[in-house]
């Protein structure tokens, strides 16, 4: 596809999208708007059938009012026609009377043991009937008989009389009635004229709540139904009762008091009924209901009580509105999206001639042709693009001539490390972050025994168990951006030889900096190592000819012991215990100076383990006791610390002390006190000081001290100091003096502690 052709598409689509969006916005907001208007109808809505409802109620309530003040004069007339006796008073009387007072009936309650009957009746049905389970009518009548008067709230209540609400007669459940009952204590009966109440029914259809529903209605065609709620009796079990052998679901228990309740879902409208009372507020709900999608609201109303308006308005109205909205839109759209497209298919068109000419000079460099030069004369950024590329052609003829000679000398540079690193005498390979071996030279070959494709892509993994560990530390060190320079240690050959190596560790990094692999530049240094063993075995030699005087006046001592007792035994023919225990005693002393110095003069193989070293010192102190004693010296271990174990070889650390401790010994010319401290330090070391009381040395000899030949002693050889800083920093470990003319010296060493006991 063209640039032109994408262009095109991409503004036509860009345009799309911006109209999409700007449709979906708008059916949004506009979906929002109504829905934002219905509630608000709604709401209107219920405040006209609160209204309506209020004012039928006062209505009603006006017309029952009279009725009832009607029904008490009635019932005071007939008080006063008939005889206070019941029982002088006929059921004929009372139909003559009922007639002449304008009421449809008479009848005369008395009270009995446990109930309230019917004595006296112009409508037979009633007589006989029994008012005990009448509820609140019932306690009514036995507040009238007992006061006078009612306190039941509900009703119609004056002096010594109370009218019930209407309701459907108990005697002829076919009939709705309003009574009136009338008691002053004159009679002994209660007087109750009823008259028939359907026309209060019948306003409330024509004039009232009802006929102001079916009018809202009838104005609203969206609006599917009104529904008035009794939260006192609504989701409970509905109120029958049985009479006259009817059930009667009476008037003031019903829980829907006006309107219609096509669409039920009790549970649901419980809680938001129940919602709608608590908060006071408006409650909305969508569903759909008799296969309608509808928003039905619950909004409290107080009236005489309080009541829940339900109204149920059908969305589809909303959703055909929002439809054909969204229809008109999307062809409006449509045809502005090809018309963007037809119009900036031709704009690309007109605009893209001078790119057409760049891109057929970008070819020209492409096919190696740097001399066209491009003829723009526009001042827009094309015509800055024409000229940054004809610039670009001169800069890449220039360029491609520089990377010829670059790479002609690369060339030659790469023969020469390549050369250089596979005849080096260095074994040298990289592994990357995994540790598997991308690279070795010929020299590493030699070295290990192992051919470069057998390590490539592997882990080389030739460390003994033992420097693991190290290992691990001083790789993690590399890669976090340092170096290790000639670390000497030992590793495997492919034979399974151990070789002495010293290594340097450095990464390797890539453009971005960032470390991608390890190289290892290994030296055999099996011949240094075996040279240093040697020299250390040379000057160990030269301590035990400088001990063996010392060893020889130690062995004497016990043997001058052993003859005597022996003499004595030749003379006496006997020894006791006692000197048998001194016999035994000398004997084991004569083994052990002799085991130590053995042990000094025979080449011990190298076996790294955990050390005492106070018990080291003690058993060296033992041995060169008898030399310090001729010299005058006393020796002396003060040990300050618990833990007094290091990681080490102890012939070579025994070595180590013997020359500290002759030095020391043959400083002190005039004798004195020779003090071997053990202390505790914070960095998990054990220090171990030497600290003589003889000359001292000088600020120039002690800068000296330790170099090969360098001594100020008619029978050294300068070798002794410089072996021990050698095995002392085998140990990881330090040696140091310090020294003031005159005053003595004290060597100190640091170790590693092994935290093994």
């Amino acid at each position: 596809m063209s640039i032109k052709a994408k262009l095109s598409v991409s503004i036509s689509a860009i345009v799309a999208i911006i109209l999409m969006l700007n449709i979906g916005i708008y059916h949004f907001s506009s979906k929002q708007e109504l829905q934002a208007n219905a509630e608000q109808q709604m709401m209107n809505i219920a405040k006209q059938v609160a209204v309506s409802v209020e004012s039928s109620e006062k209505a009603k309530r006006f017309m029952e009012d009279a009725i009832g003040e009607k029904l008490r004069m009635a019932a005071i007339a007939a008080k006063n026609r008939l005889d206070p006796d019941i029982d002088n008073v006929t059921n004929e009387q009372l139909v003559a009377l009922s007639s002449e007072l304008g009421v449809d009936h008479i009848t005369l309650w008395v009270r009995t043991e446990g109930d309230i009957v019917a004595a006296r009746s112009s409508y037979p049905k009633e007589i006989g009937a029994s008012s005990k389970t009448w509820d609140y009518w019932y306690t009514a009548f036995n507040q009238l008989f007992d006061h006078y008067n009612v306190s039941i709230a509900k009703g119609q209540r004056l002096a010594n009389f109370w009218s019930g609400p209407i309701n459907f007669s108990s005697t002829d459940p076919d009939f709705t009635n309003k009574w009136g009952y009338y008691y002053d204590g004159t009679t002994n009966y209660m007087i109750n004229p009823f008259i028939d109440a359907q026309i209060f029914l019948d306003f409330n259809d024509k004039v009232g709540s009802g006929a102001v529903i079916g009018k809202l209605a009838a104005d609203h065609p969206d609006l599917l139904e009104v529904t008035g709620f009794d939260p006192q009796f609504f989701g409970k079990k509905p109120i029958i009762k049985i009479k006259n052998g009817q059930p009667v679901y009476n008037l003031d228990v019903r829980d829907i008091p006006f309107g219609t309740y096509e669409y039920k879902d009790t549970y649901v409208d419980s809680v938001n009924i129940q919602l709608a009372l608590g908060d006071n507020k408006m409650h909305t709900i969508k569903k759909v209901m008799n296969g309608k999608e509808v928003m039905r609201s619950f909004i409290p109303i107080i009236l005489n009580k309080t009541y829940v308006i339900g109204l149920t308005f059908d969305l589809s109205g909303i959703k055909d509105s929002l439809n054909r909205q969204l229809f008109v839109h999307s062809i409006i759209s449509l045809c502005l999206v090809v018309m963007t497209m037809f119009a900036s298919y031709f704009i690309a068109g007109f605009m893209l001639r001078s790119l057409n000419q760049i891109l057929y000079k970008v070819n020209d460099i492409a096919a190696g042709n740097f001399g066209e030069t491009i003829t723009i004369r526009n001042k827009d950024e094309l015509g800055t693009l024409a000229s940054r590329v004809n610039t670009m052609g001169t800069n890449l003829f220039s360029y491609m001539t520089q990377l010829k000679n670059s790479a002609t000398e690369l060339q030659s540079m790469k023969q020469y490390l390549e050369s250089f690193v596979n005849h080096t005498a260095d074994a040298i390979h990289v592994a990357d972050l995994d540790g598997r071996i991308t690279q070795v030279n010929k020299a590493f070959e030699t070295m290990y025994g192992w051919t470069r494709n057998e390590v490539l892509g592997k882990q080389l993994g030739n460390v003994p168990d033992a420097y693991k560990q190290e290992y691990r530390e001083i790789v993690r060190k590399v890669l976090a951006g340092g170096s290790i320079t000639d670390y000497e240690t030992v590793r495997y050959s492919k034979s399974g030889a151990l070789i002495d190596l010293s290594i340097t560790l450095s990464s390797v990094r890539d453009e971005q900096g960032e470390i991608v692999a390890v190289a290892a530049i290994s030296r055999n240094i099996t011949a240094r190592k075996q040279t240093e063993e040697l020299l250390r075995q040379s000057e160990k030699l030269s301590v035990v000819g400088q001990l063996a005087a010392g060893v020889a006046h130690e062995v004497r001592n016990p043997l001058t012991t052993l003859r005597g007792f022996m003499q004595l035994q030749k003379q006496t023919g006997k020894l006791s215990p006692a000197h048998l225990d001194i016999m035994l005693e000398e004997l084991d002393r004569i083994n052990f100076i002799v085991s130590e110095f053995l042990v000094l003069a025979k080449p011990q193989a190298i076996h790294v383990q955990p050390i005492d070293v106070v018990d080291t010192l003690q058993q060296i102190v033992t041995l060169l006791d008898a030399e310090a004693k001729l010299n005058n010296v006393q020796l002396k271990v003060d040990k300050q610390i618990e833990t007094t174990m290091v990681l080490g070889e102890s012939n070579q650390l025994k070595q180590v002390f013997i020359n500290l401790l002759k030095n020391g010994v043959e400083a002190m010319m005039n004798g004195g006190q020779l003090t071997i401290e053990v202390l505790p330090s914070p960095n998990d070391v054990v220090i171990i000081r030497f600290i003589d009381e003889g000359n001292g040395m000088s600020e120039e000899d002690l800068q000296r001290l330790g170099e090969p030949f360098f001594t100020r002693k008619s029978t050294g050889n300068g070798l002794g100091i410089m072996v021990s800083k050698q095995i002392i920093a085998n140990h990881k470990g330090t040696l140091t003096f310090r020294s003031t003319l005159g005053a003595g010296t004290c060597a100190e060493i640091t170790l590693p502690a092994s935290g093994r006991p």
